[in-house]
């Protein structure tokens, strides 16, 4: 008898455009669904009391994500960088609606070198989904970034 493996797995997508609108920069990167995520994830499968993911945060911070994270490093709480509710979708990667996508901009008044991104279930602390870090991306008061995460059950 065969049985099916099931897995999350996914990517996130940046762009970050300049105050005229202009693509500075984009990104495409592989996620990391960590084990609190994967947890959460079996709680709503199963109708126990989990939360949905609903918001994407980004950070400042340079440690690579790990399967243990339950934070971002350096969330960034601040000048546009703040913790937001997500614009949410299901759409279809491989097979029919089989992958949640978060859709988040950010519109900054102030600089950072932002270098991760997470997806949470509450607009403060709440459990990570996943979590990504890469190399830094240099924002600019006026700059404006879109992330936007797909996570494809598969």
């Amino acid at each position: 008898m065969a049985g099916e493996s099931v897995g999350l797995q996914g990517q996130i997508h940046m762009v970050l455009r300049d105050r005229f609108g202009f693509i500075k920069e984009e990104r495409l990167t592989p996620n990391l669904v960590v084990t609190d995520g994967k947890e959460e994830v079996a709680r709503l499968i199963g109708g126990q009391s989990g939360d949905a993911f609903t918001h994407v945060a980004i950070g400042i911070g340079v440690g690579a994500a790990a399967a243990g994270d339950t934070t971002l490093g350096s969330e960034i709480t601040s000048a546009g960088g703040e913790r937001a509710a997500a614009s949410i979708s299901i759409t279809t990667v491989s097979a029919s609606n089989d992958t949640a996508q978060f859709v988040t901009s950010y519109s900054f008044t102030d600089t950072f070198a932002v270098t991760e991104s997470g997806v949470f279930n509450s607009s403060a602390s709440g459990d990570l989904l996943c979590r990504q870090t890469f190399s830094a991306l240099n924002v600019n008061n006026g700059d404006s970034l879109t992330v936007t995460w797909k996570i494809t059950v598969g």
